[in-house]
């Protein structure tokens, strides 16, 4: 049985639909998130799961139990929200006690719970200080602590590191999905980093305008995007307009020059066959000796972006994008330069219509 069930979810404040027929189950112990731009539904979601927003109408059910119109101290969900909303009159301690109190545990309780939880994190030296008086990445912690203390079932986060600066948000990227895995506690993350949710997830759920384009693991939504809004919002991606010649062979031909998609991938698609993805990694100016695809076109650009060169091709009226490792024995190629891609048809991924 699903740990958490969420049936035909729909939120709409008006005529406005925000939240459109979400289905999802998740499973006990793992890591989902709901990826997708400013908009798209993934926080309003979040607090429908979470009781702070009221659902229009569909389910809710944590272990079976419908929770849907249940106030959101009745659901045993702890909640990490974006701008941490510490109490800023309450110490670190305090405030991770806050939750244990409201629930009436016992003052010896409460305090074996408070040092536990600050040691997890790695905060109990912390213990006497105010919000004001440590850094955010440490209020981060604190946030997450307080949440976790009253040992909820479902972990909710709603974008939990995007107010940090980029190293401290990678460092406690790794300490939460760690600490996540230890406790085993099954949740929930909101974001609109890509890179966040392919490295932290178990599995991912693509929003666009307020539905699930796509749901699966990272190396399914990476290598596998089913839409163009999924293909182009994830990562840097080949959007190729494409002839389909024969699809049960797999030809098309790309800006008139023929070449050949997986026939188990084409066949598929079905009929979505009028747009191919392609990344940039699987292109390369070398021949692999596989039979693959070759496409001939010119260097219009060179970007060096460190341990990546990043060479732009035009081929007819399209520009191809292909990625190299930065090789300081192998100069990268010139402007104007004419040259042959490789790639293999298994890397074309036909998109279906958003």
């Amino acid at each position: 049985m699903s740990f958490l069930s969420i049936e035909h979810l729909t939120k709409s404040y008006g005529t406005h639909q925000v939240v459109q027929r979400f289905d999802l189950d998740v499973q006990p112990g793992e890591f989902v998130s709901f990826l997708g731009p400013s908009g798209c539904g993934k926080t309003t979601t979040l607090r429908m799961i979470a009781g702070f927003e009221t659902a229009t109408s569909g389910a809710i059910r944590i272990e079976g139990r419908d929770v849907t119109h249940l106030p959101p101290n009745a659901r045993n969900v702890g909640m990490v929200f974006q701008n941490y909303a510490l109490f800023p009159n309450m110490t670190v301690a305090g405030n991770v006690a806050f939750g244990l109190k409201v629930a009436k545990a016992s003052g010896e309780a409460t305090r074996a719970r408070v040092a536990e939880m600050l040691g997890i994190v790695k905060l109990d030296h912390l213990a006497d200080r105010y919000p004001y008086q440590i850094s955010g990445g440490q209020q981060q912690r604190v946030a997450l602590a307080r949440a976790l203390a009253t040992s909820p079932k479902l972990l909710l986060l709603d974008e939990p590191l995007s107010a940090l600066d980029a190293k401290v948000r990678l460092a406690l990227r790794d300490e939460l999905k760690a600490l996540q895995r230890t406790l085993g506690i099954t949740t929930v993350f909101v974001t609109h980093d890509q890179e966040e949710a392919l490295s932290m997830s178990d599995r991912i759920v693509v929003m666009s305008e307020g539905r699930i384009e796509q749901l699966g693991t990272p190396f399914e939504i990476y290598n596998r995007p089913k839409t163009r809004f999924v293909a182009s919002f994830i990562g840097t991606l080949n959007i190729l307009n494409v002839e389909v010649v024969d699809a049960q062979s797999g030809a098309i031909r790309i800006d008139g020059q023929e070449a050949r998609v997986g026939r188990q991938i084409m066949a598929a698609a079905g009929s979505a066959g009028c747009a191919v993805a392609l990344r940039p990694e699987a292109v390369t100016l070398h021949d692999p000796g596989n039979g693959g695809n070759r496409i001939r076109g010119t260097i219009a650009d060179v970007a060096f972006l460190g341990a990546v060169v990043r060479v732009k091709v035009e081929i007819g009226g399209s520009r191809i994008l292909l990625d190299r490792f930065n090789s300081p024995g192998l100069p990268p190629p010139l402007p104007g330069e004419s040259v042959t891609l490789h790639f293999s048809p298994d890397d074309l991924v036909p998109l279906e219509a958003a």
